[in-house]
C-alpha cells in the first residue's frame, strides 16, 4: 500500500514526540509568530492546538529560570548560538515539571538567523515507569572515591555505617539512622514488603534490588544491597528523575542526535533470528560504540554483543519483548574497538494509534564508571587499602564461613601477629615509614602462606591468618601452624629498607586452633590474642599456642579486677600498721600496709590484688585514700606526746609516682592534716629507675622541698643503679625481705646486705631492713651498721585499734 511521504513523516514525528515526551516550537523572526506541537501542548497540561501569546510565550518557565529562557532565546535569534538546559517550567494546572529546553537557530541561504526552532523534553514524565536517559546526576564524592550513597546494615537490617551522600539522600543524620532498620527510610505501606526482600536476599546470599518512595514522600530512592558476613552493604541512589525519552524525528539531529544516552530504533520484529534490525541510532551511539550510523543500519543490535554479555540478562530482555512489555537490564556491551562498556538499557515498545507495535526503543546510559564505583566500594569494604589484605570485615567473614560449614567440617588454625615495637618506629622515622613497612610485612606474609590461605590486616600492625585444612592442602593444625610460624619470624626478621633506611623488626605471634570445638569467632580471635601476649610477655620474637589456662588466668583477673572495682566503691579496704624499731627496741614509726577484706573470700593478700590495681589504674585512687588516712593518723599522734614522735611509711606504686597530680596531692594531704611533712615517709619502689628517670628525679626533688622523708623500698631487688642512686634525695634504703631471710645461712645474702649497709652509710643515708624475724638476724645487721627494724620479731602488722593497745604495753 503506498502513503504519502509527508503523512508518513509527519505520523512519525507525532508517534516519537508521544513515546520520547518531546513537544517542538518555532520561532519565526520576520512574522514574530510562535508555533507549538499538540504534544508541548500536553506537556503543559494545555489542550492540542494550544498556543500561547507570543508576548507570554516564556511566562511558563519557574520564575527562577524565567530570565534565563529568555536570555538563551534572545542569544540564539541574534547570535545564532545554540542551547541545551535543564530547567523548570509550571503548568496550566500549576504542576511544577523539570524539562529539557532545546533550540537551535534557522538559517536562510545568506546565513542569516530567520527563526529558531526548540524542543521541550519532560525529564520524568507523570504515570511514565522511571529508568531511562537519566539526568539526575547522583552526587560524587566521600572516602570511597566513588561519592555514590553507601550504609552498611547488619542482618537484622539495622543501619551501622551511613556515608555522608546517605545522610543527604535520607534526610537524617546518622546518628539518628544507626540502630534504625533500613525500611523505616521508605513510605509506611512498603516497609512490610521491603523487609521480606531484606530477609530474602540476607537468607540468599542473593543481591537487595528495590525502588521505592522515601518515608517523605519526596524521593524515589533504588536501593541496591550486596551481602556480606555482617549483613548487607546498601548503594542507594536518587532515581527521582530518571529520563524517558524518545525523540522528535524532525529534531534528531539537532535535539535527540546530541543527547549524551544512547539511543536506538528498531522495526518491531521479528524476534527470531536475526532480531529487529536497527532503523535509527543518534551521535551518542556512534561516540560510545565508534560505529558509525551507516555500519549499523540494517543490522540487529546483537553486533555489540560479546564474550563477557550476559545470557541471562538478555533472556529477560527477550521475554519481556515477546509480551511486548518495556524492560531495564543492565548489560555488557562491546565497542567496535573490542573494549568492553557497561550501559543501563531501557527498551520500550512504540504503539501507533490502532495499538499496534511499530518500532522499538532503546535508551542506553553509560554506566561503566558507576559500576567501577561499585566494584570499588566493595572493594573497600572488604580489603585493607594500604596493604591490600583482607580487612577485619572479610576474616570474619571467611572465618564464620569455616566454622559453620556443617556438611563439610574444617579443620585449621588462627594465628594473630603483632609487630614488636612498631611504635618506635613511628615515633622516630615517622608514618610514612611506619606505612611502608606494614607494606612491607604483608608482602612476606603472603610469602608465607600456600594458595587458599587468609592473610588479614586487623589494623595498626595487627595482622591474622587464617589456615585451613582443604583437599588440595592437606594440612595438620598443630604442625602446620607450627611450620608457618616459624617461616614468618624468619622472614619478618629480615632486614627492611625503608626509603633508604635500613630497620630490624621482629614480631610475636599467637596461635589457636578450631575445628575440634564449637568455638566462636569471637571466642577464637581473643585466643589467639591472649596467646600473641603470652609471646610479648616471654620477651618476643617468639609464637605462642593458646592453653585453656591462659583463659581461666584472664578469666580470674577479669573477675578480679570487676571484685576490687566493687570494693572501692563499698568501702571494704583497710590498713594495718606495722611498727619500725630503732636499735634500743623503742618504736620510730609504723609502715601502713592496705589490706582487703572480701565479703566472700576473707582477707585477700596484697600480693594477689595490688598488681590487678596498677593494671586497672585503681591504684591510684586507693593510694590517694592511704595517703589520706596516714596524714590523718599523724595529725592524731602529734596531739599525744608519747606519740608524737612516731612516723608512718607509706608505699607508692609506679602508676601513683607517675600520675600528674601527685606532688600536689601529696602537699594537700599535709596542709589539710597540718602535720609534719618529715614524718610522712613516702616508700618508692627500684622501678621507678626504669625509664623517666629525669622526671623522677624532678618529683623527688618537689617532694623532698616539701620535707617528705623519702626511702627506697626492696632496694636490690630490681633496677639499682649506683648512678642513678647518687641523684635520688633519698633519706633512707630498705633491706628486702629476701635478703634478711637467708642472711644467716646464705653468704650471697649476707653479702648483699654489708653492701647495702655500707653504700646507705657512704651515701649518708639511713638503712631498714624489714623481714627481721630472729634476735640473731637482728644482732648481725646491727653488727653490720643497721640499726633500724620491721618485722614479727617486734610485731606483726595490726589494725589501728590493736596496734594503740600494743604500744600501751610499751608506755
Amino acid at each position: 500500500m503506498q502513503t504519502d511521504p509527508s503523512s508518513r513523516a509527519s505520523s512519525l514525528l507525532k508517534m516519537l514526540e508521544r513515546t520520547a515526551f518531546v513537544g517542538v516550537w518555532t520561532l519565526d523572526l520576520k512574522s514574530d509568530r510562535l508555533q507549538w506541537s499538540d504534544q508541548l501542548a500536553a506537556i503543559h497540561d494545555a489542550a492540542p492546538g494550544y498556543v500561547p501569546p507570543r508576548d507570554k510565550a516564556f511566562d511558563f518557565y519557574a520564575p527562577e529560570w524565567r530570565a534565563k529562557i529568555v536570555a538563551l532565546v534572545e542569544a540564539c535569534a541574534t547570535q545564532g548560538q545554540p542551547f541545551d538546559e535543564e530547567m523548570q517550567i509550571v503548568t496550566l494546572t500549576g504542576r511544577r515539571v523539570w524539562v529539557r529546553a532545546v533550540g537551535h537557530p534557522v538559517h536562510d541561504a545568506s546565513a542569516a538567523v530567520i527563526g529558531v526552532e526548540g524542543a521541550v523534553q519532560d525529564i520524568a514524565p507523570q504515570g511514565h515507569r522511571t529508568g531511562t536517559l537519566l539526568r539526575h546526576a547522583v552526587s560524587m564524592s566521600g572516602a570511597m572515591g566513588s561519592g555514590e550513597a553507601f550504609a552498611t546494615v547488619d542482618r537484622d537490617g539495622r543501619f551501622t555505617y551511613v556515608n555522608e551522600e546517605a545522610e543527604q539522600l535520607l534526610h537524617r543524620a546518622g546518628r539518628e539512622l544507626l540502630g534504625l532498620p533500613v525500611w523505616s527510610s521508605f513510605q509506611k505501606t512498603v516497609r512490610m514488603r521491603l523487609e521480606e526482600q531484606f530477609r530474602r536476599s540476607c537468607a540468599a546470599g542473593t543481591v537487595l534490588e528495590a525502588e521505592e518512595l522515601d518515608a517523605n514522600l519526596s524521593s524515589r530512592i533504588e536501593v541496591r544491597g550486596y551481602p556480606f558476613g555482617a549483613g548487607l552493604a546498601l548503594h542507594l541512589r536518587d532515581v527521582t528523575a530518571r529520563h524517558k525519552s524518545q525523540e522528535h524525528l524532525r529534531l534528531l539531529e539537532s535535539s535527540i542526535a546530541r543527547l549524551n544516552d544512547i539511543v536506538i530504533i528498531t522495526e518491531a520484529g521479528p524476534f527470531r533470528e536475526p532480531g529487529p534490525r536497527i532503523v535509527f541510532v543518534n551521535e551518542a551511539f556512534e561516540r560510545r560504540t565508534g560505529y558509525a550510523p551507516e555500519e549499523v543500519l540494517g543490522r540487529t543490535p546483537r553486533l555489540l554483543q560479546g564474550p563477557g554479555t550476559q545470557r541471562s540478562e538478555l533472556d529477560r530482555l527477550r521475554a519481556a519483548m515477546e509480551q511486548w512489555e518495556p524492560a531495564r537490564v543492565d548489560l555488557i556491551n562491546y565497542k567496535k574497538s573490542g573494549e568492553a562498556f557497561w550501559v543501563d538499557l531501557e527498551v520500550s515498545p512504540v504503539w501507533d494509534e490502532a495499538r499496534k507495535l511499530t518500532h522499538w526503543v532503546a535508551v542506553g546510559r553509560d554506566i561503566t564508571e558507576r559500576k567501577m564505583a561499585e566494584e570499588k566500594i566493595q572493594y573497600l569494604a572488604f580489603y585493607d587499602p594500604l596493604t591490600r589484605l583482607p580487612n577485619r570485615q572479610l576474616l570474619l567473614d571467611r572465618l564464620q564461613r569455616a566454622l559453620s560449614d556443617h556438611d563439610r567440617p574444617r579443620e585449621g588454625a588462627l594465628m594473630f601477629i603483632d609487630l614488636d615495637n612498631f611504635k618506635v618506629l613511628n615515633d622516630t622515622l615517622g608514618h610514612q615509614k611506619g606505612d611502608q613497612l606494614l607494606q612491607l610485612v604483608a608482602e612476606r606474609l603472603r610469602s608465607c602462606v600456600a594458595r587458599g590461605d587468609t592473610v588479614a590486616r586487623l589494623g595498626g600492625d595487627e595482622f591474622v591468618i587464617l589456615l585451613e585444612n582443604s583437599g588440595y592442602k592437606p594440612l595438620e593444625p598443630t604442625a602446620g601452624a607450627r611450620i608457618v610460624s616459624e617461616r614468618i619470624l624468619a622472614r619478618l626478621g629480615e632486614p627492611y629498607v625503608l626509603s633508604g633506611h635500613l630497620h630490624h623488626s621482629t614480631c610475636s605471634i599467637g596461635v589457636t586452633l578450631f575445628g575440634r570445638a564449637p568455638w566462636s569467632v569471637s571466642e577464637l580471635l581473643k585466643q589467639a590474642d591472649l596467646a600473641m601476649y603470652q609471646a610479648k610477655n616471654a620477651g618476643r620474637n617468639t609464637v605462642r599456642f593458646f592453653d585453656p589456662e591462659m583463659q581461666a588466668v584472664v578469666t580470674a583477673n577479669a573477675t578480679l579486677a570487676t571484685d576490687l572495682r566493687q570494693a572501692w566503691r563499698e568501702g571494704q579496704f583497710l590498713i594495718d600498721y606495722q611498727p619500725q624499731v630503732g636499735a634500743d627496741g623503742r618504736m620510730t614509726g609504723v609502715e601502713a600496709l592496705l589490706r582487703w577484706r572480701h565479703p566472700n573470700r576473707e582477707m585477700v593478700p596484697p600480693a594477689h590484688f595490688i598488681p590487678t590495681a596498677e593494671e586497672t589504674s585503681l591504684i591510684v585512687p586507693i593510694g590517694r585514700w592511704v595517703l589520706e588516712q596516714a596524714c590523718a593518723q599523724l595529725a592524731e599522734w602529734s596531739r599525744h606526746p608519747q606519740r608524737s614522735h612516731l612516723s608512718i611509711a607509706v608505699n607508692v606504686s609506679v602508676r601513683q609516682f607517675r600520675d600528674p597530680s601527685f606532688v600536689d596531692e601529696v602537699m594537700t594531704a599535709i596542709a589539710n592534716s597540718g602535720i609534719a611533712p618529715h614524718k610522712l615517709k613516702l616508700e618508692l619502689t627500684e622501678s621507678l629507675l626504669a625509664h623517666g628517670i629525669e622526671v623522677t628525679v624532678a618529683k623527688m626533688g618537689s617532694l623532698k622541698a616539701m620535707g617528705v622523708t623519702l626511702s627506697l623500698d626492696d632496694f636490690g631487688m630490681g633496677y639499682s643503679s649506683l648512678s642513678y642512686l647518687k641523684r635520688l634525695p633519698l633519706d633512707q634504703l630498705k633491706i628486702d625481705r629476701e635478703f634478711v631471710k637467708d642472711i644467716l645461712t646464705d653468704a650471697n645474702d649476707a653479702a648483699i646486705a654489708r653492701t647495702i649497709i655500707g653504700l646507705a652509710q657512704s651515701l649518708g643515708l639511713g638503712v631498714i631492713a624489714e623481714g627481721v624475724e630472729t634476735q640473731a638476724q637482728r644482732a648481725f645487721l646491727a653488727q653490720q651498721g643497721c640499726y633500724e627494724y620491721q618485722g614479727f620479731l617486734f610485731c606483726k602488722p595490726l589494725p589501728i585499734d590493736e596496734l594503740e593497745a600494743f604500744m600501751e604495753t610499751l608506755d
